[in-house]
């Protein structure tokens, strides 16, 4: 199969679909690899690189859409990419949907088969090709919250840990998957004061086992997230539904309620955000505040952190990828129940019943 990887075009993305390592795997399972010039270079690999593990490089996007069958990318394609689609594509990337029904008429209206990485499957139930960016998404949201509480950003000025003798922030994580259990890991290594709050009595009662007495839990009722909002320095949000908009947990009313410079991180801004007052910021311009609250809603979040996350992700999409060129789409469709799961758009129709429920548009359910 002819594989295509373009740079990344999206507001300081700097990830890459495939590294070099990525493009030595397939050229060995005799593939073919057109990668577009540069595309590496956000994570500091050279066109030489690429060539070295048997690509090929070329000058545009539009060249390596028109030389590959399968093109495998990091972001959601912009409205630039998805003009250069067409029905014989199968396009394997993150594509976060139920949030964008621009995007997801465009690839419609393209007749590509659109394989989102969000929405693959696994036996044990988790998202594999989410969970690597989901880690990432979950310990930066530490990182960024401690930096925008202090007061030079604008922040409320507490130091997350606190010291001897002042009490350490308090910070509240909705949502105990693994965005909130690796927020809740950062947090507790910087000795905050962590309350991890989710609908799922079995699962609090597996973070009570795994982090004993290092932090709370708590069923997040209406009740008890507003209580929660109301008394936290730092407020992450790190709530999932597969393929869905996330739910709007914390409402405008709630954000009023919260002391000035208290800070809200949105990992769930992908999926539309789970803050009734979220909007997608970008990494150029991160957070915006309202009611003296200061949101950070970064829609790539791991972009910050590129070089890690382009690994990571690799690890994860790799043996997908390989499936999917050894095989063609529709024959690893029907060989993987897991990789037929990512189906979102396939011959004009949108085959993911949860993004057409919440975009309002036609179900088409693909059967192998």
């Amino acid at each position: 199969m002819r594989i295509g990887v373009p740079k990344e075009i999206k507001n300081h993305e700097y990830r890459v679909g495939l590294t070099p390592p990525s493009v030595a795997e397939l050229v060995a399972a005799g593939h073919e690899v057109v990668v577009e010039t540069k595309a590496g270079g956000g994570i500091d690999f050279e066109d030489q690189d690429y060539v070295a593990a048997g690509a090929r490089i070329v000058v545009t996007a539009a060249e390596v859409f028109a030389q590959s069958d399968m093109i495998v990318k990091v972001k959601e394609p912009q409205a630039s990419e998805i003009a250069l689609l067409e029905p014989r594509h199968t396009l394997f990337t993150y594509l976060h949907l139920a949030a964008d029904k621009p995007q997801a008429e465009g690839l419609m209206k393209s007749g590509a088969t659109c394989i989102a990485y969000e929405t693959v499957t696994s036996d044990s139930r988790s998202l594999p090709l989410l969970k690597p960016m989901s880690e990432v998404a979950g310990r930066m949201s530490v990182q960024v919250g401690a930096h925008y509480l202090e007061k030079e950003q604008g922040g409320r000025g507490v130091l997350l840990g606190g010291v001897p003798g002042v009490a350490p922030a308090r910070v509240a994580i909705l949502g105990g998957g693994v965005s909130g259990v690796n927020a809740a890991q950062m947090a507790v290594g910087m000795r905050a004061d962590v309350t991890i709050y989710d609908i799922n009595n079995d699962r609090l009662a597996e973070l009570d086992m795994f982090f004993s007495s290092q932090i709370k839990t708590a069923y997040a009722s209406k009740a008890a997230i507003a209580a929660a909002v109301k008394n936290a320095h730092l407020v992450i949000g790190a709530v999932l539904v597969p393929g869905a908009a996330a739910p709007k947990l914390v409402t405008r009313e709630m954000v009023k309620t919260m002391k000035r410079g208290s800070v809200m991180v949105d990992i769930a801004i992908d999926q539309g955000g789970c803050f009734e007052t979220s909007h997608a910021t970008t990494h150029e311009d991160p957070v915006f505040e309202v009611d003296g609250v200061i949101h950070y809603c970064v829609a790539n979040m791991p972009g910050a952190v590129a070089r890690t996350s382009a690994f990571a992700l690799n690890n994860a999409t790799l043996p997908f990828a390989l499936r999917l060129a050894n095989l063609g789409a529709e024959a690893a469709m029907k060989a993987d129940r897991h990789l037929a799961n990512g189906l979102n758009v396939y011959k004009g129709n949108i085959a993911f019943k949860a993004v057409a429920d919440d975009l309002g548009l036609p179900y088409q359910a693909w059967t192998a």
